[in-house]
């Protein structure tokens, strides 16, 4: 079979470019899905007990029209609107996030450690135009050595499972809360809160389904298009073949995989005249990426609690976040309004390593630890849930610019686009709405020779 377009992946970026392709009278394109659903990390999941689980705690915002209105077209009024409650856990009590901006919540001597590491000549000088070499220098030249020692290297730690000074600040923009002094002081001395920064302050989500719905609706609509169980082999650059795992070969004129990338060099790509797939596969190694166990915990009986999400800096507990599901949509539980459902998320790598076979146990625990299950609550679990993605969070390392700035324009000539949360590799465009955005410009620079916008090389 041959088609112009050739999609690996049926995730928001290789779904969002075929929608888009379609749009524009291009049909002859397929879309390859090694799993027997659609949605990749943006599936969702119904267990045993009746409780629906994403894959991670996904909130649905956009910096797109395209974006918002394809939600309203997918979604018709079956969405609900929420205001975020985040907050991060620490010393015992809660603090709103961002955290920077709250530290009036945590006992006197950690808030007058975090202020003082703020203060003129607690935090080191550095020239006009410096710039850090990583992420930790950037860490403590923003937040001090008060904020980067009691959450920041802690808590990004956790996410990363990667030590800071291993990667580089350019993917920061508007993922990390900044600090102001003045502010912080007055929100001290006002007893104010101060809890509305970031795009996330506002997000939607489905009223069935979780957020994997969203994604399920779009491959319906794209029906045989969409080809779920293949599993790729092998790219054949030179025949402009896709190669699966059963034999079937699938032709194409352009290949947009949104699959990941190192996997693509180093285990699918074939040879080609002039492609140095040596040194392809030696940048490919410079890839790092980290792994993600989420575990859904439901407990009968409710607690008063708007949270939609907390973060847990200290080691009293695995994951570094936890979802209060049960409020971002009361049908994410089999008995709405009368159970919890409590979506927790740990991260592991080498530089991190977790046994995931004790980590729904030692879950569980540090819902106890940090009070959101009180003691009587672990003989009124009804529901746990369980998913170990060794492809969570694709890390952006010291070496990842130049590794992608070696790979992605000599894939591009041989006609192979690499696009998505790690078939792009690109952390801070890797949104839900980013990573949709990325294959409707990709279909759009197929069919109509526009330039792309949210991935650049």
């Amino acid at each position: 079979m041959r088609v112009k377009h050739l999609i690996i992946g049926a995730g928001p970026t290789g779904l969002g470019a075929a929608h888009r392709l379609r749009e524009l009278g291009q049909e002859s394109f397929l879309v390859l899905e090694q799993q027997a659903y659609a949605g990749g990390l943006a599936a969702s999941f119904k267990d045993q007990a009746g409780f629906t689980w994403d894959v991670g705690g996904h909130v649905v915002f956009s910096h797109y029209p395209y974006f918002d209105r394809l939600l309203r077209e997918l979604l018709g009024e079956k969405f609900l609107e929420h205001q975020r409650v985040a907050r991060v856990r620490l010393a015992g009590g809660w603090v709103p996030y961002p955290f920077q901006n709250n530290i009036r919540h945590l006992p006197p001597d950690l808030a007058w450690e975090c202020v003082r590491g703020l203060l003129p000549g607690h935090r080191k000088e550095r020239p006009e135009g410096w710039r850090p070499d990583n992420f930790l220098e950037w860490i403590e030249h923003v937040f001090g050595p008060g904020i980067a020692r009691v959450f920041m290297r802690p808590y990004n730690f956790k996410v990363w499972a990667t030590p800071p000074e291993l990667m580089n600040a350019r993917w920061v923009g508007e993922r990390v809360s900044v600090v102001d002094l003045e502010r912080t002081l007055e929100n001290i001395l006002l007893h104010q809160d101060d809890a509305t920064w970031g795009p996330n302050n506002s997000f939607l989500f489905p009223v069935r389904g979780g957020t994997g719905a969203i994604y399920a609706t779009l491959a319906e609509r794209l029906g045989d298009r969409v080809r779920l169980g293949v599993k790729v082999r092998g790219v054949d650059p030179v025949a402009r073949e896709v190669v699966a795992e059963d034999g079937q070969r699938f032709g194409y004129e352009t290949l947009l995989n949104t699959g990941p990338l190192d996997k693509l060099v180093r285990d699918w790509l074939l040879p080609a005249p002039g492609l140095d797939l040596p040194a392809l596969s030696a940048a490919a190694k410079g890839l790092a990426h980290s792994g993600t166990f989420i575990a859904g915990v439901g407990v009968e009986g409710m607690r008063p609690d708007p949270t939609c999400w907390m973060y847990f800096p200290e080691s009293d507990c695995p994951f570094y976040r936890t979802t209060n599901f049960h409020n971002y949509s009361p049908n994410n539980v089999a008995r709405p309004g009368l159970q919890r459902g409590f979506m927790c998320e740990t991260s592991f790598s080498g530089h991190k390593p977790e046994n995931v076979d004790t980590l729904l146990d030692s879950t569980i625990q540090g819902l106890l630890n940090t009070g959101l299950m009180e003691a009587g609550d672990r003989g009124r679990v009804v529901s746990t849930w369980t998913m170990a993605v060794d492809y969570g969070y694709p890390v952006p390392t010291l070496d990842r610019d130049r590794c992608l700035a070696a790979i992605q324009p000599a894939l591009e000539a041989l006609g192979i686009f690499s696009r998505g949360r790690f078939g792009g590799w690109k952390y801070e465009v890797s949104n839900m709405d980013h990573s949709v955005m990325q294959g409707v410009e990709w279909a759009e620079r197929m069919a109509l020779g526009q330039s792309e916008t949210t991935y650049r090389l």
